[in-house]
């Protein structure tokens, strides 16, 4: 019997397999693509350098004649435009601006009288923009710009205060550019608030009209324009950047059994 003892005793002591825990698993952010339409909105206040003014005299002896100065105050504006977001990079916009009227106040003078000369300006102004992203650092993402298109400019008429010397003002289409600069930041993931400086060029034109009693027309030397800007986009199709990336995982690995 014991012989026969051994064996069964030397089984009994036989380890059971090792069961080794699986690898955690491994989580990875899959990446975002960045693009789709969106709709923007802004306010601004803005504030104008206006060229030289001249003008045509009658005499004697007829000829020409320039302002002594001509001085445009800040007014403010409201824009909207449509826009598409190419990549986290890229993206270009149409944009539409009404400039509320800014009052004018110059001054004209010969060698005998000076007279003062009041009116009010305003404008709508279209551009097609393009900008780049400069990439996003705590959520801001700064940005550079610039844009080319034409403004519809209304004078209202150009009178003396002071006499009932009037010249009706002009209304015309001209040449316009901008350059811009700024940052946005992510409110939701379809909401994005921008806030910027915009600096506008505008082709000078006619100002007014002749006034067959006194002098006219007049023209404008070309408008530059300072613009202090904020607004929202709203991203209502694909990806603005905003949303947060998925983050997905492998499979759980099975358990490895060894011996």
């Amino acid at each position: 019997f014991a012989g026969m003892a051994a064996p069964a005793l030397a089984a009994d002591l036989t380890e059971p397999p090792v069961v080794e825990a699986a690898p955690p698993p491994v989580a990875y952010e899959q990446p975002v693509e960045v693009g789709g339409w969106y709709i923007r909105g802004d306010i601004d206040y803005h504030w104008s350098n206006l060229g030289s003014i001249d003008y045509i005299t009658y005499g004697p002896p007829p000829g020409t004649n320039d302002f002594d100065f001509g001085d445009l105050k800040g007014g403010f504006s409201l824009g909207g435009g449509v826009g598409y977001k190419v990549n986290d990079y890229f993206r270009t916009d149409l944009t539409a601006d009404y400039w509320f009227k800014s009052d004018f106040n110059g001054q004209t003078s010969d060698l005998v009288t000076t007279s003062t000369e009041v009116s009010k300006m305003s404008a709508f102004l279209l551009l097609a923009n393009a900008y780049a992203d400069l990439g996003t650092y705590h959520g801001i993402t700064p940005y550079v710009g610039a844009g080319i298109g034409g403004a519809r400019i209304k004078w209202d008429t150009v009178r003396d205060p002071n006499t009932t010397e009037t010249n009706p003002g002009s209304t015309n289409w001209r040449f316009a550019y901008a350059l811009m600069a700024g940052a946005s930041y992510c409110l939701t993931d379809k909401i994005i608030f921008d806030a910027g400086y915009r600096f506008s060029h505008i082709q000078g034109g006619r100002m007014f009209e002749f006034d067959t009693t006194s002098s006219g027309p007049g023209f404008d030397h070309g408008i530059s324009t300072h613009e202090v800007r904020g607004g929202l986009r709203y991203q209502f199709g694909g990806n603005n950047g905003c949303a947060a990336p998925v983050v997905a995982y492998q499979p759980e690995p099975e358990p490895i059994y060894t011996k």
